[in-house]
């Protein structure tokens, strides 16, 4: 190993300017650094920058002669969406008042990193179809939202650091994508200016979207986020390297979306949860950072934290496109083929944990469902798919309705929706839409009048190019108008179904939706849509045209054109050949540089809003959208040490794949929900209940809509008590509530603690913090589980909750129990960072009903802390406390 002092500065003069850079071949001779993945290379260099006492023991992780252990991980930048910065800075303005009465200095608490926040999850689907659609929906997000946004206004004027890109302007990755990253940061404190490669963290889980460019990023929970903004490491432990080496090309009929579906199906398949993936093999040099794009951005639907793809002449033509100056260009370029840090097609392969290959001719169109991402069927299996969910007795049933021309089957499509940065980052995919909807047109064609159809960009470079080119008028002219720019439909903000659907959905029609994004679990797009399709933007519309999921898309006429002859989807879809020439002729750099220009500026709606910056923020007592959290009201002095739990009782004993969709309220708040009611007790209009995503940071409303999903089934209780949602004993055992109101009656007996048992793949799906703090508000202490997804799992342990494993085998053996148990949890006494193992013993009316072995697993002493201090947020407040 290279003697590690002293780390000396290599000077690099790009353009006439001298940077300096740490040279990675100090630390490890160049044969050797070659074949080390690219990714686990940027880390060498975070670590070597960042934190190099801890250099020596990562070097020999790396070169297999050390354990793999704990890394910290110092990011360059943040980025947050609103759904997760408006709590993130609510607890901010609450940890300036706790540490001022704490007798601290508020000021400490302040972005010692860049941050940005975009909004794109506050606008709904609601009006569509419509040329207006886009003007009345951005009405509708600023009028409910104004409170919102004047603390954001706030935050912009009170908070170093903190930058905002206003609503109507794209979706956070892409925005990232094509503006915000750096590639390559310069550090101007250094004496001379120091290049370093680009470290990101954003508090969303589809984060790896920019790994696409050779950047090291992923997704945190907000408040993993929140430590990270005032100067704690992101920890992880060191990371296996997957790699994906792919070769040959993709037939003529196959898009990037199959690609991307058939990748997030093997790669669950494989089990690459908590590690990296890296991609390599001969066909990756003619992959577009698009294509790379639309791959990276599905890493959490098979569970890995990071999806690499090197930096190489793909992303340097990618750079140029999105509009950074020439002179950034340069930097870029130089720097990372001096790092070592360019691919070329005729580098020795790295290393790999392991090495998988795919044959990209060998994919086929795809769909993903009728319930989860990595459920890739054949086209021509959607039929069947979503047939075997059906009852028996439910298959043939049909609704007659003055409103349609026809009748309404099983599997109708409520929803079709070109949505997400998944697949509106892509150009290729997106055109191929607009010219399958041009050939639609032409037919004749347009889709099913009970479809609600709709299309939100992630970027207005998107309708840039669409319109100049004229294809912009095709879409809309097949309902597909442009409804906001934000991530909408794919993060359940769909708005209502039309109304007969929704009575017919209400009287048994089991309805679908199908949409280009990322995420379909049940009832996550729509609360009243259990099933759910992801696939490609022009099948989305092909899809609407259909109106029903019994439609086989590869055989069947897709209706008659205007001359009466049956046409079909392959006829309408446009040839490689015709989208490859329109990308050609459409997607120019002066599109991204027009957005560039005018990112931070917003719409009028935007630059009307003024808020008064101060140190701490004016909380408004009647507010129904902004309160002071209620989790940091009871803060201790100082941590819990040791940790201890006993006499817990069993509260919820939950499935498998439990996402945080249901365990955290997603969607618009019903009238009739106990928020809803709560909302309306506080003089809310029952027009304006808006999304549970837009009062996030207001707990009184999140902690009632906790675990109020339908598909939720609570074992403790009889089976034919159930479904229906996370209901549970209360305290006395006399009456099954609503998880609030039974957690409730707990604190209200004394506040025992609570325990929830689950299966595999607990808390799935997008990075809620809201998943962890409205357990911590219900009372629970611990998560039993066979898995848990990574970022729940930080966030668990960010609000003081502990995630411990139980081996699937010893999860069969546990007693039937019925809510009236207690349970001691033996060995937290002795926690330290690795796989702690625990015992739970079990008792009922003092007879002991058995002991079960368990396992703890931390990935560092920092996620200690955090458990010893009862979370994040109050160790981050006792630290600011002793400076």
């Amino acid at each position: 190993m290279t003697s590690l002092l002293p780390l000396k500065r290599t000077p690099l003069v790009i353009n006439n300017q001298r940077y300096d850079y740490l040279d990675l071949t100090q630390l490890l001779p160049r044969e050797q650094l070659q074949k080390i993945p690219f990714c686990l290379r940027v880390l060498l260099e975070n670590v070597a920058l960042r934190s190099p006492q801890t250099l020596p023991q990562f070097l020999l992780m790396l070169e297999g002669a050390a354990e793999k252990g704990e890394v910290a991980f110092y990011p360059d930048r943040l980025m947050f969406h609103d759904t997760t910065c408006l709590p993130a800075l609510a607890d901010f303005a609450a940890m300036r008042d706790l540490t001022t009465e704490l007798g601290g200095d508020a000021g400490a608490i302040n972005p010692r990193i860049p941050a940005v926040l975009t909004i794109d999850h506050s606008v709904i689907v609601e009006s569509y179809a419509s040329s207006s659609a886009l003007e009345d929906n951005l009405q509708f997000d600023f009028r409910r939202n104004a409170e919102r946004y004047r603390f954001i206004r706030w935050a912009e004027k009170s908070l170093n650091n903190f930058r905002v890109i206003p609503p109507g302007t794209g979706i956070i990755h892409l925005m990232n994508l094509e503006a915000i990253a750096e590639v390559v940061t310069v550090d101007e404190t250094a004496p001379v200016p120091l290049l370093h490669a680009d470290c990101m963290i954003a508090t969303d889980s589809h984060t790896p979207m920019i790994n696409a460019l050779g950047i090291l990023g992923w997704g945190v929970g907000g408040l993993e986020g929140q430590a990270a903004l005032v100067g704690e490491p992101v920890t992880l432990s060191f990371p296996d390297v997957i790699g994906i080496s792919v070769s040959g090309s993709l037939s003529h009929d196959v898009s990037d979306s199959d690609l991307a579906l058939h990748i997030t199906r093997l790669l669950r398949e494989t089990g690459v949860v908590g590690k990296f993936v890296e991609f390599t093999g001969p066909a990756l040099s003619a992959m577009s950072v698009e294509s790379r794009a639309t791959i990276a951005n599905m890493a959490p639907e098979y569970g890995a934290t990071v999806v690499f793809f090197p930096y190489d002449e793909r992303s340097a033509e990618y750079v140029a496109l999105t509009g950074r100056t020439e002179v950034k260009q340069s930097l870029i370029n130089s720097y990372m083929q001096a790092q070592n840090l360019w691919r070329t097609a005729d580098d020795v392969q790295p290393a790999f944990s392991q090495l998988i290959e795919i044959d990209l001719s060998a994919i086929e169109p795809s769909m993903a469902g009728p319930v989860n991402p990595h459920q890739q069927i054949p086209l021509g299996q959607a039929a069947s798919s979503f047939e075997e969910t059906l009852l028996p007795q439910t298959k043939d049933r049909r609704w007659q309705h003055p409103a349609y021309p026809e009748p309404i089957r099983q599997g109708a499509v409520a929803i079709a929706a070109i949505t997400s940065c998944t697949t509106t980052a892509n150009p290729w995919l997106i055109i191929q839409a607009a010219l399958f909807a041009r050939n639609a047109a032409r037919a004749g064609l347009k889709p099913k009048p009970w479809v609600k159809t709709s299309f939100s960009p992630g970027s207005r470079a998107v309708t840039d190019y669409l319109a100049e080119a004229g294809l912009l008028a095709f879409l809309e002219k097949v309902g597909f108008d442009v409804t906001g720019y934000g991530c909408m439909t794919c993060i359940g903000s769909s708005g209502a179904l039309q109304p007969a659907m929704e009575t017919m959905v209400n009287e048994g029609l089991q309805a679908v939706c199908v949409l280009s994004g990322n995420r379909n679990f049940p009832r996550r797009v729509n609360p009243s849509l259990g099933h759910g399709y992801l696939t490609s933007p022009a099948l989305v519309i092909a899809w609407a045209i259909a109106g029903h999921m019994s439609h086989d898309l590869v055989n069947d006429p897709l209706g008659t054109d205007t001359e009466g002859r049956a046409v079909t989807m392959r006829e309408l879809m446009p040839a490689r050949e015709e989208v490859e020439m329109w990308l050609k002729r459409v997607v120019k750099r002066e599109h991204y540089v027009k957005r560039r220009d005018i990112i931070w500026q917003g719409t009028p709606h935007w630059q009307q809003i003024v808020a008064p910056g101060s140190m701490h923020y004016p909380w408004e007592p009647a507010s129904t959208y902004l309160r002071r959290p209620g989790y940091l009201e009871r803060l201790p002095r100082d941590p819990t040490a040791p940790l201890s739990l006993s006499g817990a009782h069993p509260f919820l004993w939950l499935g498998d794949d439990v996402t945080t969709d249901h365990i955290s309220p997603a969607g618009a708040i019903p009238a009739s929900s106990l928020a809803g009611q709560w909302l309306l007790e506080h003089h809310e209009d029952p027009a304006d209940l808006n999304l549970y995503s837009t009062r996030r940071s207001n707990h009184e409303v999140m902690v009632r809509g906790a675990f109020t999903n339908k598909s939720l089934s609570n074992r403790l209780l009889a089976p034919e008590e159930r479904g229906g949602g996370g209901r549970a004993w209360d305290a006395k055992h006399t009456h099954i509530l609503s998880a609030y109101e039974a957690a409730q009656s707990w604190l209200q007996e004394g506040g025992s603690p609570l325990v929830i048992f689950a299966g595999e793949r607990y808390g799935a799906g997008s990075s809620r913090d809201w998943a962890a703090k409205a357990q911590a508000l219900l009372g629970i202490k611990a998560v039993v589980a066979c898995s848990f997804e990574r970022i729940h799992r930080t966030n668990l342990i960010g609000m003081g909750i502990l995630p411990i494993h139980i081996d699937p085998a010893v999860a069969a053996q546990l007693p039937d129990m019925v809510g009236t148990e207690e349970i001691d949890f033996i060995g937290l006494e002795t926690l330290q960072p690795g796989a702690v193992p625990l015992l739970m013993r079990i008792r009922r009316d003092d007879a002991l009903l058995g002991k079960f072995s368990l396992t703890l697993t931390l990935d560092s002493h920092q996620e200690l802390r955090y458990l010893q201090h009862g979370g994040i947020l109050p160790y981050v407040i006792q630290q600011t406390l002793k400076h």
